[in-house]
């Protein structure tokens, strides 16, 4: 025989255990320990004609869900977490970074922003053979407290001098979260 887990010892995630148990083997899972929220999914509903080779806050301004209201996507584009919310959180963001002729992107710079500053870069260096567009991807897991908020920020040195970032309802450009439950 295996040995016996005691359900009503597993740990507790903001005062919600995630099971308990009655001793007398009736287990219950508590639902509402088990949500992945604060969640959000926001996106660049159309183009963002952004300065030349200048770190430039992307304007995620739709939103497809956002579980908390934590998100803004009508002046600051970005997310905070909410009273009661620390915790570990899953980022992740895709950035349609367009020059506007072929073989004049140089360089896409995308970075993760916390509470003012940059925690996180990935960039993409074409200086020996320029592109057109491409799309900067990446994701984080961040330890977060009440009140700190994370943006995305973009920097594209196009040899035209006229880059964007790219917008459409199909989500090139997009920025997700949730907070991790167990970690």
């Amino acid at each position: 025989m295996g040995s016996i887990i005691k359900v009503n010892e597993y740990k507790d995630f903001n005062n919600n255990a995630i099971m308990t148990s009655d001793g007398a083997g009736v287990v219950t899972i508590n639902a509402a320990a088990m949500k992945s929220t604060p969640s959000f999914f926001v996106f660049r509903s159309g183009n963002q004609e952004i300065s030349d080779a200048t770190t430039t806050k992307v304007e995620f301004n739709s939103e497809v869900f956002d579980t908390d209201n934590a998100y803004d996507s009508s002046t600051n584009y970005r997310f905070t977490v909410p009273s009661g919310e620390a915790g570990k959180y899953h980022f992740s963001y895709s950035v349609s970074c367009h020059a506007l002729a072929v073989s004049e992107l140089e360089i896409a710079g995308v970075f993760f922003y916390k509470n003012g500053s940059a925690v996180n870069e990935q960039s993409l260096d074409f200086r020996s053979n320029p592109i057109r567009r491409v799309c900067v991807t990446n994701s984080i897991i961040l330890d977060l407290s009440a009140s700190d908020y994370i943006e995305v920020y973009g920097n594209i040195d196009d040899a035209s001098g006229t880059p964007k970032f790219d917008g459409e309802s199909t989500y090139t450009t997009y920025f997700q979260g949730f907070k991790l439950i167990g970690a």
